[in-house]
C-alpha cells in the first residue's frame, strides 16, 4: 500500500517540480502559463495527498512530510484561488502562495532525498531545511515587485 502512494507521490512531485518552473518562465497571461499553472496545482494536490497519507502510515519517522504538506499545498491553495477569485491585491497572493508552495516542495525534495547526492551529503542536513527559503524569498519580493508596477 505504502509503495503505490510512494510511487504516485514521486510522478506528481516531478510533475509539480517541472510545471512548476514552466509557469515561473512562461509569459504571464492566459495559454501556457495558465495551463502550466493547472497542472501544477493538480499535480500538487495529488503530492498534498499523498504525502499526508504517507506520513500517517509512517508517522514515527515521516511526521514531519505531513507538516510540511499542509503549509505547503495551503500556499499553493492561497496562489491558485487568489487568481481564480481576483480578489483584492490577487495578484500578490498569486505569486506568493505558489512561489512560496514551490519552495515548500524544493524542500521537502532536498531534504528527503540530499542524503543520496554526493558531495551535497556531506553538508549538514539543516541547511536544506532553510536554502531553499533563502533563496526563494528575495526571488518572490522581487518578482512581486516587478508585477505591482502600476503598467500592470
Amino acid at each position: 500500500m505504502f509503495s503505490i502512494f510512494l510511487i504516485i507521490h514521486l510522478l506528481t512531485g516531478i510533475i509539480c517540480l517541472v510545471s512548476g518552473l514552466f509557469a515561473m518562465f512562461f509569459k504571464k497571461k492566459k495559454g501556457k502559463h495558465t495551463l502550466a499553472g493547472e497542472i501544477y496545482h493538480c499535480s500538487y494536490v495529488i503530492v498534498f495527498v499523498t504525502a499526508i497519507v504517507m506520513s500517517i502510515l509512517h508517522w514515527e519517522t515521516s511526521q514531519y512530510l505531513f507538516y510540511i504538506a499542509l503549509f505547503s499545498y495551503g500556499l499553493a491553495l492561497l496562489g491558485y484561488l487568489a487568481a481564480k477569485k481576483k480578489w483584492k491585491n490577487w495578484l500578490g497572493s498569486h505569486i506568493g502562495g505558489l512561489a512560496g508552495s514551490y519552495i515548500g516542495i524544493v524542500t521537502a525534495t532536498l531534504v528527503v532525498n540530499v542524503h543520496r547526492i554526493p558531495v551535497l551529503n556531506e553538508l549538514p542536513q539543516l541547511l536544506f531545511w532553510f536554502l531553499p527559503t533563502i533563496i526563494g524569498t528575495p526571488i518572490i519580493f522581487i518578482v512581486g515587485k516587478k508585477y505591482s508596477a502600476p503598467n500592470i
